[in-house]
């Protein structure tokens, strides 16, 4: 059939936004793991005012959509002389957003460490450091990394957000060709596909260390 050997056709340049795609993703989740890092031991702090604001910024980040963040940043930071091409938009934008996210991963998986580890450590006369790098460190990551790899998961499928600034990503180019075909229909659901195979096999790697973890991790929420 003609339209099927079209569409056919089509799929090696939708194919060719999905390393911006990946590239997107793995970046906001670099700069998020970071951040998450930072402000989910500011979360745990005893510094009301470290506390106080890594508290604020998870809450107000959590509590307002990606793509009003994407926006802001594109079109916001500007403002300050600030001026960031679409896709270093796009990364800072999903970054800070993931950091969110992840500073509660983090947080969730120092606390899920049993604190009989902690004391018994403590009793051999390891300073706070080697009880950090030693023992929470290597721990908190065997706790989260299933988690994490979910968020990746998450961000894949958000980073579709930066095609509003122009970023030639997946479902950018699925609006380029959808624009061309005048088949909506079709083209987005090649593009889902495409979500859907890069998803499922992240999905897969994460429930394959979760089973070999076999260790429950905190699950983003939307």
């Amino acid at each position: 059939m003609p339209e099927i050997d079209f569409l056919t056709s089509i799929v090696p340049y939708l194919l060719q936004g999905v390393p911006l795609t990946i590239q997107i993703s793995v970046a906001g989740f670099a700069l998020g793991f970071l951040l998450g890092l930072l402000f989910g031991l500011g979360r745990m702090s005893d510094d009301r005012v470290l506390n106080l604001i890594s508290s604020v910024y998870v809450e107000a980040i959590r509590g307002t959509p990606l793509l009003v963040q994407i926006l802001l940043v594109y079109f916001g930071l500007p403002s300050f002389g600030i001026s960031l091409d679409p896709i270093t938009a796009g990364i800072v934008a999903v970054g800070f957003n993931s950091g969110a996210y992840q500073a509660e991963i983090v947080r969730s998986g120092i606390q899920s460490i049993p604190k009989e580890n902690l004391e018994s450590a403590e009793s051999l006369g390891l300073t706070s450091f080697q009880i950090g790098y030693h023992i929470i460190l290597p721990l908190a990551l065997r706790n989260v990394l299933p988690s994490l790899t979910n968020e990746l998961v998450t961000l894949v499928k958000e980073s579709s957000l930066v095609s509003v600034i122009g970023v030639a990503e997946l479902t950018r180019r699925g609006e380029y060709v959808m624009a061309w075909t005048f088949l909506p229909l079709e083209v987005y659901l090649l593009v889902a596909a495409i979500y859907f195979a890069i998803c499922f096999t992240l999905s897969r790697a994460s429930a394959s260390m979760e089973k070999k973890l076999s260790i429950p991790g905190y699950i983003r929420k939307r």
